[in-house]
């Protein structure tokens, strides 16, 4: 039997190596995984006209050095509103869809409340960059969740590219069309992951409106974790055991 096939992209913070390491090491024989850096990284500054288009045609160039025609995809955060776009646009390349609290999933059927917290996201690029970062990662959680420290130490060499990517990535969400009707027209199983501490105004009403979307649509809820503190890193056995059941089901639907 062949390897399940298997491209797995990071958000706006974290490379792949260190995003996607611990759930690397427990998803077992019998899958070829690649974590996958964004594009939106490759240089000093986000490349001339960046786009939610250029991590996808990056994930398909990546597949075809590997000789796959069809894969299975992860997105996390930003890579999965990369995900989202990539399954409207070329949805014969993948065999499913997994999202890990995709940072956009389009902008249809807003909530009121869902409208707001991106009026409150427009406003961060103002900030000088040692209050961003804080800032943008409350506006993603509940105000009783306990966000991580910033770990000892001056700050890894990378940081300092993600003030520039992340606002690369509010600034796509608010131009990019992600076509409702492309994208419903994806009918392989697609897995949503949810932290229950993540902003309900955000990734509950992303959930809920890919719910709508999606016919073959299942959506897993982790109570005690939020978009900081994702499932993929604090319980990657059970994200595992999830993608892994994910995967077998949609191999056996082809």
């Amino acid at each position: 039997m062949e390897p399940l096939r298997v491209i797995l992209l990071p958000g706006s913070v974290l490379p792949a190596g260190p995003a996607y390491g611990a759930l690397l090491q427990v998803l077992g024989p019998g899958v070829d995984a690649i974590a996958k850096d964004l594009e939106l990284y490759a240089g000093d500054a986000p490349p001339p006209g960046w786009s939610l288009d250029t991590e996808g045609d990056g994930v398909l160039r990546e597949a075809d050095a590997h000789g796959w025609d069809t894969f299975h995809l992860v997105g996390y955060s930003g890579g999965g509103a990369a995900a989202l776009a990539l399954a409207a646009s070329h949805p014969g390349r993948l065999r499913s869809l997994a999202l890990l609290e995709p940072a956009w999933a389009g902008n249809w059927d807003w909530s009121p409340a869902h409208t707001e917290l991106w009026q409150r996201y427009g406003q961060l690029s103002a900030l000088p960059q040692d209050e961003f970062m804080p800032a943008f990662m409350r506006l993603q959680v509940k105000p009783d969740a306990v966000l991580p420290a910033p770990p000892p130490g001056p700050p890894p060499p990378w940081m300092a590219k993600r003030p520039a990517g992340i606002n690369a990535f509010l600034q796509a969400f608010n131009t990019y069309n992600l076509d409702r009707g492309r994208l419903a027209s994806f009918t392989k199983p697609v897995l949503f992951m949810l932290g229950g501490m993540s902003s309900p105004d955000e990734q509950g009403d992303n959930a809920a409106r890919l719910a709508r979307v999606f016919s073959d649509y299942r959506l897993e809820v982790f109570p005690g974790r939020h978009h900081f503190d994702p499932p993929h890193r604090a319980e990657p056995q059970r994200v595992a055991a999830l993608l892994r059941g994910h995967w077998t089901r949609a191999e056996a639907l082809l």
